[in-house]
């Protein structure tokens, strides 16, 4: 494993910023447009999609996968078996489990979970993802939010532990009983099984 700083990070990964103050390990992928910002640390093994940005502090583990279009902001670590689907948004310091039960005196790398946070998903700011869990596609994790289980497509989950407490629409606005969004006029309807699902393309 070799490790590269700043503008001598970027030499073997054309198209991509890496700031001066930035770690990248080698080997790893990043894909062209991708920004990585100040004390980011990206870990020998991450693969990292296109036009992604990595805001100050950010810490990528070897055995994570972030897709493309992927924002995340400061002081957020991606631990290894996090999958972050493209477009998702994850919030300052929203923080990552790898493990239910740690214990320092207790060895448990064997026992991480792999989370996987599907496309077009938000985390919002200091929201907790406990490990094993899977979040749907475009859901909206309030700020402050602990998800301890599943996450369906399009739910707004909020509290501790986080509850669905709404449906949010893949522009990002909160759906009222009428299921269409005020932004762009999609439609959406409730499936069996009480998921919600697109009525419209």
């Amino acid at each position: 494993m070799t490790t590269a700083r700043g503008t001598e990070a970027a030499d073997d990964l054309p198209g991509v910023f890496v700031h001066e103050s930035a770690y990248v390990d080698r080997p790893v992928t990043i894909g062209v447009g991708t920004r990585i910002w100040h004390f980011v640390h990206v870990l020998a093994g991450a693969q990292i999609g296109r036009d992604c940005v990595l805001g100050q502090n950010v810490m990528v583990a070897g055995d994570a996968v972030i897709g493309d279009r992927v924002k995340i902001q400061n002081n957020v670590s991606v631990y290894g078996g996090v999958i972050l689907e493209d477009g998702v948004f994850c919030g300052p310091s929203a923080v990552f489990t790898n493990v239910v039960n740690p214990r320092a005196e207790i060895e448990r790398k064997a026992e991480f979970r792999r989370t996987r946070v599907r496309r077009g998903a938000t985390i919002g700011a200091n929201a907790t993802i406990v490990c094993g869990a899977t979040i749907g596609a475009y859901a909206f994790i309030g700020a402050g939010a602990v998800v301890v289980g599943d996450v369906p497509d399009y739910a707004l989950m909020t509290g501790v532990p986080a509850r669905r407490t709404g449906w949010f629409s893949r522009a990002g606005a909160r759906l009222g009983s009428d299921l269409v969004c005020p932004i762009d006029g999609s439609r959406y309807r409730l499936a069996d099984g009480g998921h919600l699902e697109a009525a419209t393309p």
